[in-house]
């Protein structure tokens, strides 16, 4: 009995700090302005919860900036391009600053091919070259939905010629995939075929002196690495017609490792940013130079980290109750207010009705036993509840 009573005049102590006092629900007063703030309260809340949870589950993207430390990784190219001149006529091959022999890189497939297009081609083309100009133009708002949403970009597919056009093949497509250093180098396209040499390489293009030459071209593809969403590669749907017989194309390409680590996939690849320059060959204007197509790449020394980042657990369970107790909070008081403005018209527009309701509820608030008796309850029942 001692220890019974003891904890009972602990647990009275520790009741009288309790900061959420109940009200008996017999002083409670419920109203249909009440009733229907609670729904229009109940469904903001539901609404703002899901919101909350939706933020939280969106996480924040992070690009981080360090230094590139990868220097034995080796970089992929992949190259798909056409060109207005016969196979035989072109040569194709990559000097890097290490020296090595072009051999070790891989070889590229020659395809002969017309180069104007059917007119089912062509759709595509003009479809997939719009396509990449707007994500290229429009990248700054829409990065998230590339790189969250999982949409990569497009790559420049062409349907194959169903009709083949009654003429020898006037263009070369070149395409495949090379293995290289991962340092500065050169990819050409030139006229004449190449001949190696422990040093390197040399095109015969003395030999084609007098043939019509026509570097218009037409990129399909050319990349780094794997294709990873959120990636923009400038340079695929790019088309260049000329009508001049040596013309010189340089493209200066930048290569950003990438390491992409998102929900949709973990990868390590390469982004790059191109400007691009086009000059005719007249060496009596002083225009010097080897007519064909460069690209002239160079790897960039930092690299670009993607990653995900959530918010903590903690700061969203307090923002989402302060958004709910706030709510809450403001509601009560629009309530309150719509309250007296609704007893004050009564009181105005109907002031029997406003005596009325005044009686009844001093008579319930005064005598709850009234209350019980009009509703069917004893006191017996009113004591046991």
């Amino acid at each position: 009995m001692i220890r019974y009573r003891g904890r009972k005049k602990v647990l009275d102590k520790v009741k009288e700090f309790d900061a959420f006092p109940k009200v008996p629900e017999e002083y409670v007063d419920s109203t249909p302005v009440g009733g229907t703030f609670s729904i229009i309260t109940f469904f903001m809340i539901m609404w703002l919860v899901y919101s909350e949870v939706s933020y939280f589950l969106d996480s924040n993207l992070v690009f981080k900036f360090i230094p590139d430390t990868d220097f034995d990784e080796k970089l992929r190219i992949n190259i798909d391009i056409t060109v207005a001149m016969p196979c035989s006529n072109l040569g194709a091959d990559i000097l890097d600053s290490t020296s090595q022999s072009v051999f070790g890189f891989g070889e590229l497939q020659e395809e002969d091919t017309w180069f104007e297009l059917s007119q089912e081609q062509q759709d595509a083309f003009d479809a997939i070259k719009y396509i990449n100009s707007y994500l290229r133009q429009e990248y700054h708002s829409i990065w998230q939905l590339l790189w969250k949403k999982g949409h990569g970009s497009v790559r420049a597919t062409i349907p194959p010629r169903k009709v083949e056009p009654k003429r020898r093949p006037d263009a070369c497509r070149l395409h495949g995939v090379l293995t290289l250093n991962k340092v500065a180098g050169n990819f050409h396209i030139t006229a004449g075929k190449s001949l190696h040499l422990p040093r390197g390489h040399i095109h015969l293009n003395m030999l084609f002196d007098d043939t019509p030459q026509n570097f218009s071209h037409r990129i399909h593809r050319f990349s780094f690495g794997s294709p990873a969403n959120g990636i923009i590669y400038p340079l695929e749907g790019d088309e260049r017609i000329t009508n001049d017989e040596s013309i010189l194309y340089q493209y200066f390409v930048e290569v950003v490792p990438t390491d992409v680590d998102t929900t949709f996939e973990s990868i390590r690849t390469f982004q790059y940013s191109v400007k691009e320059l086009e000059r005719p060959i007249s060496h009596s204007r002083g225009s010097h130079g080897v007519p064909g197509i460069f690209f002239k790449y160079d790897m960039a020394a930092l690299k670009v980290k993607v990653y995900q980042e959530r918010e903590n657990l903690l700061q969203f369970m307090l923002r989402l109750f302060s958004v709910i107790g706030g709510i809450y909070v403001i509601v009560g008081f629009i309530n309150t207010i719509a309250l007296c403005l609704r007893t004050s018209f009564i009181r105005k527009a109907a002031p029997s009705v406003y005596n009325r309701l005044s009686e009844n509820s001093e008579i319930t608030k005064t005598n709850p036993l009234l209350l019980s008796q009009d509703l069917g309850y004893s006191k017996v029942d009113l004591v046991r509840q």
